[in-house]
């Protein structure tokens, strides 16, 4: 592949996880890769082999000013971003309830705000080259919910979405498209050294406990081979056309489409109700019939 056809990715979070996983991807695919991370110094050993062809630099993507900065040095070592990933993210667990509230929004600030600022930074460059893919990572989580215990994480993770959905629409003139990634459990660090689990009150053991061993006691490990994952978002970003959502893990296709099937059901069951909101529609109607156990 010749140096004007490889692509320049932008990957956040590169020092572990999906995305260092990407950057390999990237790397072997041929294209060069802006490697940010909180300890670059991690990137550049992995991946020194690859020379000029990776950047890694510092970021983090809490602050505004960094994220320009990193953006800045991006353009100025490669010329231009075609790939932005924002991958950098983290849970920790507790019930809302219980939960440290300086914990909770620091998530959020790095889980939603940290997209932002990242995203933010990098479109004016997008927007003057007329093309670019955005892909921001999310989790299956972000589209189905009710995990006990991450309410920051998905609540992030939901506003992620909703974001990106809008950027789409805002962008897509500028021929800037967005491709939101909805993992389900992959052999990753985010439920590891990555994730602190505070206390779990005896009244949320079934909930948030019985999750907790799940996912983090477990010893049968995720079933999602990040490999795979990376190079499944290598070759989508190359085509024409991408998703706006890519599920990834046969538990994220079974979840969503669930969940899909499950609100369908539920706009169907109330449809005459919800209906009858608007002045124009007949009104009172009668409530569905509950379900009886």
């Amino acid at each position: 592949m010749s140096r004007q056809d490889s692509k320049v990715w932008f990957i956040t979070g590169s020092s572990r996880g999906f995305g260092r996983a990407l950057v390999a991807a990237a790397l072997e695919a041929g294209d060069r890769v802006v490697a940010t991370a909180r300890r670059p110094e991690a990137v550049a050993e992995a991946f020194g082999e690859y020379g000029d062809r990776v950047l890694p630099l510092a970021l983090d993507v809490t602050s505004p000013d960094a994220a320009r900065t990193a953006v800045e040095a991006a353009v100025a070592h490669f010329g231009r971003i075609d790939v932005l990933v924002n991958n950098a993210g983290y849970a920790n667990v507790s019930p809302v309830e219980t939960a440290d509230d300086d914990d909770f929004r620091a998530q959020f600030e790095t889980n939603f705000w940290g997209v932002y600022h990242v995203t933010k930074a990098a479109l004016p460059v997008l927007r003057v080259q007329g093309a670019g893919t955005v892909v921001q990572f999310s989790s299956v989580g972000g589209r189905v919910g009710g995990s006990p215990g991450i309410a920051s994480y998905q609540a992030a993770k939901f506003a992620v979405d909703g974001f990106s959905r809008v950027l789409a629409a805002e962008t897509a003139p500028f021929g800037v498209r967005v491709m939101v990634v909805e993992p389900s459990g992959f052999a990753t660090d985010w439920a590891g050294a990555s994730m602190t689990v505070h206390d779990i009150p005896d009244a949320y053991d079934e909930t948030v406990g019985a999750m907790n061993r799940r996912v983090r006691q477990s010893t049968a490990g995720a079933a999602g081979d990040p490999r795979r994952a990376a190079e499944i978002i290598v070759g989508t970003v190359r085509r024409d056309q991408i998703p706006g959502h890519l599920l990834l893990g046969v538990n994220a296709v079974t979840m969503a489409q669930d969940y899909s099937r499950r609100q369908l059901a539920e706009a169907t069951a109330w449809e005459k109700v919800s209906r009858s909101a608007d002045f124009d529609e007949p009104y009172p109607v009668q409530l569905p019939p509950e379900e009886r156990p």
